[in-house]
């Protein structure tokens, strides 16, 4: 055989490995029924780059099909009743009262949000809002070691680091006393966890679990489905929610990005319900059939004395969700703005629609705000960040690009009165992939403390300024279209 014919046949096989790679990798993208955008964008990278970019697809691009989906999660749901849906009926038959002002006032949003199965609202509730990390942990330790009955924990980021340790060690105390303790943490954020330290806490009579483990040794194909949500309930009574994940960096200023800014809730009444209930829903996927939890009324103990009179409800959304809770959420409380609107994301690449609710909110005459870090800890998408935050500044929006530290708190604040704290970042991931669940809070002075946070912080900003992000036009145009190009497959 020729050398002629060696290197045709070479190229016969090449040809063929791209073609049925092209023609697999288009058929498999168009029978997920993705949005547009990704959809794109992942046929650009298996054609640019075929081989790696489908070893890169099977890692981080496959979605989990619907029916898989419910098989995974299949049992979640043992017993837990869905107060959102009887709420929504009683709104159907106009016998549900809104007695808090300002869930009246946006009924509307409220109501969208029973839809959710832990979305109910309840009017009873207080709640403090930790804008820095020592005191919230300093808060939660304190509870933990309060716990009489069960602790239930669930973070995407959990490390055996200082801040860790502590945790562990109150958690392995309250089993050691006797409390239910159950710890569930996502395989891949927390892979920080000390081996020695879950041996300690099972030896103690504690649980812990991942939630979707590697399918094969080392190689996990549902890496890009994660638990992003971060909540613990004590004994029933108290709950968290937001933003902080139990590693150093939230408590103690690191080198790279100096104070990590992020936000968080701990809240007293009956919203803790909704979050013991998404909480196990989790549990029960990560943990095996016999250790699931089904509705027992001593982990939903009756709230006789009202702690407060703030209206909470709870909203979860990610690939189990039929719909985009969360982002709904967002959606309809920027449309239905009248004089103001504050958020603040660490990643800010949201979709068509939520861009479109901004600009017509801006447009419209609201105040609008975006306040974003100034320095990425995932430098490939950050550029689209800054593309998205430029779009916005063009038609009025005031971007603020903060330098205290590293900004991660994910909050909006509509009218200085309606607010979302929670773990949902403005960004495809949070809207499509992950797993997150957000607090929307309707309160006047809540609304007015938080407000007063973001005053505050943006004493630590400087005014976003196009000709200083893009002083070097082509390397800055360049990095944009590279990073909005695969801001909808990350």
């Amino acid at each position: 055989m020729s050398g002629s014919e060696v290197v045709n046949i070479i190229a016969l096989i090449v040809a063929i490995v791209l073609l049925v790679n092209i023609v697999g990798a288009i058929i498999t993208l168009f029978l997920e029924r993705r949005d547009t955008a990704s959809l794109w964008a992942w046929i650009l990278v298996l054609t640019l780059i075929p081989v790696l970019g489908f070893v890169l697809y099977l890692f981080i691009g496959r979605r989990i099909t619907k029916t898989k989906i419910f098989r995974l999660l299949d049992g979640s749901e043992t017993g837990h009743s869905k107060a959102g849906k009887q709420q929504l009926a009683e709104v159907g038959r106009h016998e549900y009262e809104f007695v808090n002002a300002v869930s009246r006032s946006n009924v509307e949003l409220a109501t969208l949000l029973m839809n959710d199965d832990v979305g109910s609202l309840s009017h009873n509730n207080a709640v403090t809002v930790f804008d820095d990390g020592a005191e919230k942990f300093e808060a939660l330790i304190n509870d933990i070691r309060s716990a009489t009955d069960h602790v239930h924990v669930l973070y995407y980021i959990f490390r055996s680091d200082l801040i860790g340790t502590r945790v562990l060690e109150a958690l392995i105390e309250r089993a050691e006393a006797g409390v239910a303790v159950r710890l569930c943490f996502d395989a891949y954020g927390g892979r920080g966890i000390a081996k020695k330290h879950l041996k300690l806490l099972r030896a103690a009579g504690g649980e812990a679990y991942p939630f979707f483990p590697n399918n094969f040794g080392p190689v996990n194909f549902r890496v890009n489905f994660r638990t992003h949500r971060k909540i613990a309930v004590i004994d029933g009574r108290v709950g968290y929610v937001g933003g902080f994940n139990v590693g150093d960096e939230y408590v103690t200023p690191t080198k790279k990005f100096g104070y990590w800014r992020d936000t968080h809730l701990r809240i007293e009444g009956s919203a803790v319900e909704s979050l013991q209930t998404r909480l196990l829903m989790d549990w029960n996927v990560a943990a095996p059939k016999d250790r699931r939890v089904g509705h027992d009324p001593r982990y939903f103990p009756v709230v006789e004395t009202s702690p407060g009179d703030v209206a909470v409800q709870i909203a979860s959304s990610g690939p189990d969700s039929e719909w985009e809770w969360i982002k709904y959420g967002y959606l309809k409380a920027i449309h239905e703005a009248n004089e103001s609107i504050r958020i603040q994301t660490p990643y800010f690449m949201p979709d068509a629609a939520v861009m479109d609710a901004l600009k017509i909110a801006s447009l419209s005459g609201v105040d609008v705000h975006l306040m974003i870090p100034d320095k990425p800890d995932h430098p490939l998408v950050y550029p689209a960040t800054l593309s998205y935050a430029d779009e916005l500044a063009k038609v009025g929006v005031n971007v603020h690009i903060y330098e205290g530290g590293f900004l991660h708190a994910k909050t909006l604040l509509i009218d200085d009165e309606v607010a979302s704290v929670g773990t949902a970042n403005f960004d495809y991931r949070s809207f499509r992939l992950n797993f997150e669940v957000n607090a929307f809070i309707y309160d006047v002075e809540l609304g007015k403390r938080m407000a007063a946070i973001y005053e505050r912080d943006l004493l630590y900003c400087r005014t976003f300024d196009h000709d200083q992000i893009y002083r070097r036009p082509f390397v800055g145009h360049m990095k944009e279209a590279v990073s909005r190009l695969v801001a909808p497959l990350l």
